[in-house]
Order: C-alpha cells, then sequence, then structure tokens
C-alpha cells in the first residue's frame, strides 16, 4: 500500500475558552514511523483522541486512509484499521492475559454478539491469541492474571491487543512510559519487529528514542505543531531546542 495513511487539516479543538488542539496540519504515508514529541500539556493525546474518534473535533478535518472521517464513530475506524494504546493502561486485571487479547479478537468478529456461544468454548479465538502473544514474548504467560504480571509485561499485552486487531494505523501514547531499561529495551524491539504494513504514529518525550525509531519527527507546543521533519531536521532546529530541550 502507498500515499497517505492519515492527512489532517485545521484541526482545532477546544475545551471551553481552552484551546487544546491549535490549527494542526499534518500528514502520515503508509508505512511511516512518525513520532509526536512535546512536554506535557502540548496537546498530543488530545490529538490521538481527536485522530481515534475519542473526541470530536471544534473545526478541521481527518481522513483516514483516503476517506474523511472527521464525523466517523471510534468504532467504524476502528474497523477501518485503526487500533490504538492509551497513556495509562487500560486492561482487565482479574483476567489473563489470554482473555484480554480473546476480548480484543472478539470486538472486530462478526460473532461478538453470539449470545450461543461463551467465549470459553471459542478455541478458535484462544489459539489466536496464544499466537499473538507469542510475538510480543508473552506466550508462557498466557494463562497468568494481568494483576499478576510486571508493567512492563503489560505494556507489552497492551500492544498485542491493538495488533490483534489487525491495524493498518497503530496509534501509540507513551508505550515506554514508566518501564525500566530492560523493558525498554523489550519493547523497543517489539516496536520494531511489526511490519511496515502497519504505519505508527508514536508519543514519546524521549528524545533519543525519536531518534532511533522514527522516519519523521513532529514537535508539539501548546496545541500547536511548532517544528516537523526528518531526525536530522528537528535536531538542527533551533525551536526544537527551546521548546523540547528547554534551552
Amino acid at each position: 500500500m502507498s500515499g497517505s495513511v492519515l492527512e489532517i487539516a485545521g484541526l482545532n479543538k477546544n475545551f471551553g475558552g481552552l484551546p487544546a488542539v491549535r490549527d494542526v496540519a499534518l500528514t502520515v504515508e503508509s508505512g511511516e514511523r512518525r513520532l509526536l514529541l512535546g512536554p506535557n500539556g502540548a496537546g498530543k493525546t488530545t490529538l490521538f483522541n481527536l485522530i481515534a474518534g475519542d473526541l470530536r473535533p471544534s473545526a478541521g478535518a481527518i481522513r483516514l486512509f483516503g476517506r474523511d472521517v472527521t464525523r466517523t464513530r471510534t468504532d467504524q475506524r476502528t474497523h477501518m484499521g485503526v487500533a490504538r494504546t492509551y497513556q495509562i493502561i487500560t486492561l482487565f486485571a482479574a483476567n489473563t492475559l489470554a482473555h484480554n487479547v480473546v476480548m480484543s479478537l472478539t470486538g472486530l468478529s462478526r460473532r461478538r454478539f453470539d449470545p450461543f456461544t461463551g467465549l470459553d468454548r471459542r478455541t478458535d479465538l484462544k489459539d489466536r491469541a496464544r499466537e499473538i502473544l507469542a510475538t510480543v514474548g508473552l506466550e508462557h504467560l498466557a494463562e497468568r492474571k494481568v494483576c499478576e504480571t510486571s508493567y512492563g509485561e503489560r505494556r507489552r499485552l497492551e500492544i498485542a491487543m491493538a495488533m490483534a486487531q489487525g491495524p493498518r494505523l497503530l496509534l501509540l501514547d507513551e508505550p515506554l512510559a514508566g518501564l525500566s531499561s530492560d523493558e525498554r529495551g523489550e519493547v523497543q524491539r517489539l516496536l520494531e519487529s511489526i511490519p511496515r504494513s502497519v504505519t505508527i504514529v508514536m508519543i514519546e518525550h524521549d528524545m533519543d528514542v525519536a531518534l532511533a525509531f522514527a522516519d519523521r519527527i513532529t514537535v508539539m507546543q501548546r496545541g500547536a505543531v511548532v517544528v516537523e521533519g526528518t531526525r536530522a531536521e528537528v535536531v538542527a532546529d533551533p525551536k526544537t531546542k527551546e521548546v523540547y530541550l528547554g534551552h
């Protein structure tokens, strides 16, 4: 697949009189690895919520895969091929890792409203869940409850659940936040293994991660895009030092 996966034009989001996203324009190409950088409160997560459909914009337009989705519901965007993770992990902590992935698989299944077949009888989904867990190195923990796993394992599970939806566009909201050095390395290797058929837009604070991962970087401040370009261009731009590096 070639061409633009995501196109944003003149996007604004206001909460009361407070602008959270201001006149954002953004284009992400198929297969691209795009990093969103910026300080807390820059509008990065709000932008994700607008792309995913969790929020409606105050103004502007969003196109996904060539289609205007500005007023399209979140579930419809998911079925188009958008998946995401959250800054605050959202998992079913009392259930097993396998059950969490099964739930993610069920969300896109035509049989999700089947009242006659319990999930415990869906061996096809269970088998598929184990396959997906294996791709993130968690198959050996398939029957362990989420509340009994480490923070890094939960981060990998969340990515597995997003990948279970077969996304064309994957939105990752700080997947490395709060991880130890070893855990960060595991998640970084996992992200590098995702095929280029999946376009990735990722929020991250760590400039070193951005330089290692991104094809292009977008820097935001106070809801607006202030710098955008290749890794070399963003590092060389004095606005990056002013906004992101603080000098």
